[in-house]
C-alpha cells in the first residue's frame, strides 16, 4: 500500500486536505499537508471559485484537466455535482478548442498512443498500460474531430473527454477507462509544419496498412483486455463504416458518431411528436449532410419506422438526403455505399427546391458547415409546417447549422429546435424557450454501463433503439413546455442507469451476455456505478 508523498502524487488516491487526522497518521501524511482538514464540499467550492477566476473556457478546461491528474475523485465530484456547468467545459464545445491547442496545453501524459512504428508490437506495448481491468476504450485516429477536421494526435482530447463523461454520467470506474489515439499521421499541413506538434509527423497511413494496424489494435485489446468495450470515435466516414462493418458482429464495439448520434437524434424526433402532434410513422425527414452521423441516424430511424409497421421500402422512402451535390437520387454517379440505400427515384434538385418538393416535417443538419440553415431555410420549413422541427447537430457551437435564436426568431417562435452543442435560453414574443442539447452523453454511457454489467459480446441496433426510447420517455411535460426535447442534464445519471438496465436485460434475453445473470439487474447496475461524492464503488486500495 502506498504511503506519504506516493499517495499525494497519485491522482487516483490523492484527496489532499480532505484526509482526516487519523488518515494522515495511518498513511504517513503528517507534515506533508497544511493543518486544516477540509470537507469534500469545501474542496469543491474551492475549485468552483478558481474556475470563476479564469478568463475563458479554455483556461477552465486546463484547470479541470490538471485537477483530474491531481485528484481524480475531487474532479469527478465537481463534475457530478455541477454537471450542467461542467459538461460544456470538459466536452463540447470547449473540447474542440482544447484539441486544436492540444500540443500547446499538454501538461501530463494521459492516454495510450499507437503509431505505425509500433506495428507487430501493439499487444506488447499495451502491457505498459498500468491498469489490468480495462472495460471501456474510446479510440480515435483524429481524422474527423467534431466539425473541425483532421487534427491528428491533437484529437486525443476526444477520448479523454468521452471517458470523463462515462465516469461522471454512468459511474464507470475511472481505472477501467482507457483513451487511445491511433496516431497514423495527419494530412493537416499546418500541424506537420508546427514544431510544437506532438504527433507522428508524417502524412496519414492509408489503405491496407491502415486497416492492418487497426486490426492489430483490436486483437491486442481482445488479448490484453478481453472484457473491454471499444468505442470508435471521430473517424472519417468511409473508415468509420468499414471498421463498424468489420467488427460489429464479432467484437463488443460501436461507433458513437454513427450509432450514438443516431439514438440521441431518434429520441429527440420521438419527443418532437409530442409538440407537433404528427405521429412518428407519418414523418418525412430530410438530412442536409450525408456523412456517418446523418446516415447513422437514418439507419436507426428506418429500423424504428419498420417497428411502427412500415415495410422496409416504405421506411426508406421517409428519409431523404441532400449533400454537396444536391438531392441524393438514384442514377447519380459516384454515390458512396452508405448513401446508396437512401437514393430514391426522383429528379435531381438543389436543397431549397427539394424542401419545396418533398415538404419534410423534420430537417436534420449534420454538415459541419455553419450558417447552412439560413433565414430562407427556416422560413421555408415554417411555411411547410405549423411546428417545423429543426435539428442543427454539428459540433462545436461554431459549426452549428444555425443558432437557437435564429431558429426561433426566423420561425416566429414556432420552431421545435435542438442542437449538438448547448445554446442559452431564447425569448421570442414574450415566451422563453430552453433548447435541449442532443448530446450523445445521453446515450453512450448507458450503453457502456449495460454492456459492462452483462458482459455483452456485441452491441446490437436493438440496444440503441431501446436507449432512444428510454431517453424519449424521460422527457417531462415541463421540458416539452419549454421547447426542450431532452431532459435536464442533472437527470443523466438516473437515465444512464435506466439505459444500462435495458441494455443489460437485452443482452441477457438474447443470449449475448457472458456475465452471470443477477437476480435483480437494475440493482446490479446501480451497485456497479462509481459515485465520487459518496465514495461508493471505490476500487480496492483507495483510502
Amino acid at each position: 500500500m502506498k504511503k506519504g508523498y506516493d499517495i499525494l502524487r497519485d491522482g487516483n488516491l490523492n484527496r489532499s486536505v480532505e484526509f482526516t487526522r487519523e488518515e494522515r497518521r495511518a498513511l504517513g501524511l503528517e507534515g506533508l499537508l497544511p493543518y486544516a482538514v477540509a470537507t469534500q464540499g469545501q474542496q469543491v467550492e474551492r475549485v468552483l471559485e478558481a474556475l470563476r477566476g479564469k478568463k475563458n473556457d479554455l483556461e477552465r478546461y486546463i484547470l479541470l484537466n490538471s485537477l483530474q491528474d491531481r485528484s481524480e475523485r475531487l474532479f469527478f465530484s465537481v463534475v457530478v455535482q455541477h454537471l450542467e456547468q461542467m459538461m460544456p467545459l470538459i466536452y463540447t464545445p470547449t473540447v474542440g478548442e482544447a484539441c486544436q491547442e492540444f500540443s500547446r496545453i499538454f501538461r501530463r501524459a494521459k492516454g495510450f498512443y499507437i503509431t505505425p512504428e509500433d506495428r507487430g508490437r501493439v499487444a506488447e506495448i499495451m502491457a505498459n498500460w498500468p491498469e489490468k481491468d480495462v472495460r471501456v476504450i474510446v479510440v480515435t485516429d483524429g481524422q474527423r474531430i467534431l466539425g473541425l477536421g483532421d487534427l491528428g494526435a491533437n484529437g486525443m482530447g476526444i477520448p479523454i473527454g468521452k471517458l470523463a463523461l462515462y465516469t461522471a454520467t454512468a459511474g464507470i470506474h475511472p481505472h477501467q477507462c482507457m483513451p487511445v489515439m491511433l496516431d497514423v499521421g495527419t494530412n493537416n499541413q499546418a500541424l506537420l509544419d508546427d514544431p510544437l506538434y506532438l504527433g507522428y509527423p508524417h502524412q496519414r497511413m492509408e489503405g491496407d496498412a491502415y486497416f492492418a494496424l487497426v486490426d492489430e489494435f483490436v486483437r491486442a485489446v481482445q488479448q490484453r483486455f478481453p472484457k473491454a468495450l471499444i468505442q470508435f470515435e471521430d473517424f472519417s466516414t468511409p473508415n468509420a463504416y468499414a471498421l463498424l462493418d468489420t467488427y460489429r458482429e464479432h467484437v463488443c464495439c460501436f461507433n458513437d458518431d454513427i450509432q450514438g448520434t443516431a439514438a440521441v437524434a431518434l429520441a429527440g424526433v420521438y419527443a418532437s411528436t409530442r409538440i407537433t402532434g404528427t405521429a412518428f410513422k407519418d414523418l418525412r425527414v430530410m438530412f442536409l449532410g450525408a456523412g456517418s452521423a446523418a446516415t447513422g441516424i437514418a439507419d436507426l430511424m428506418a429500423s424504428a419506422f419498420r417497428e411502427e409497421g412500415l415495410s422496409a421500402e416504405e421506411a426508406l422512402r421517409r428519409l431523404w438526403f441532400v449533400d454537396s451535390k444536391g438531392l441524393v437520387v438514384q442514377g447519380r454517379d459516384g454515390l458512396n455505399a452508405h448513401k446508396q440505400r437512401f437514393a430514391h427515384p426522383h429528379a435531381p434538385m438543389a436543397f431549397m427546391e427539394a424542401l419545396d418538393d418533398l415538404r419534410p416535417n423534420v430537417l436534420i443538419g449534420a454538415t459541419g458547415s455553419p450558417g447552412t440553415f439560413n433565414r430562407e431555410v427556416i422560413q421555408k420549413m415554417a411555411a411547410i409546417n405549423e411546428r417545423p422541427v429543426i435539428f442543427a447537430l454539428s459540433n462545436p457551437t461554431s459549426r452549428a447549422e444555425c443558432t437557437a435564436e435564429e431558429a426561433y426568431t426566423w420561425s416566429g417562435g414556432r420552431a421545435v429546435f435542438t442542437s449538438g452543442s448547448p445554446f442559452p435560453p431564447v425569448q421570442v414574443h414574450g415566451r422563453e424557450y430552453r433548447p435541449g442539447q442532443g448530446n450523445n452523453a445521453y446515450i453512450f454511457p448507458g450503453i457502456g454501463l449495460g454492456a459492462i454489467v452483462s458482459g455483452a459480446r456485441t452491441i446490437t441496433d436493438a440496444m440503441f433503439l431501446l436507449a432512444a426510447r428510454t431517453l424519449a420517455r424521460r422527457v417531462k411535460p415541463e421540458d416539452i413546455e419549454l421547447g426542450s426535447l431532452y431532459p435536464r442534464l442533472t437527470e443523466i445519471r438516473a437515465l444512464s442507469h435506466a439505459i444500462g438496465t435495458a441494455v443489460a436485460q437485452e443482452a441477457f434475453s438474447k443470449g449475448l451476455a457472458t456475465a452471470p445473470k443477477p437476480a435483480d439487474i437494475a440493482k446490479a447496475v446501480a451497485e456497479y456505478m462509481y459515485d465520487p461524492v459518496k465514495g461508493a464503488g471505490l476500487p480496492a486500495g483507495h483510502p
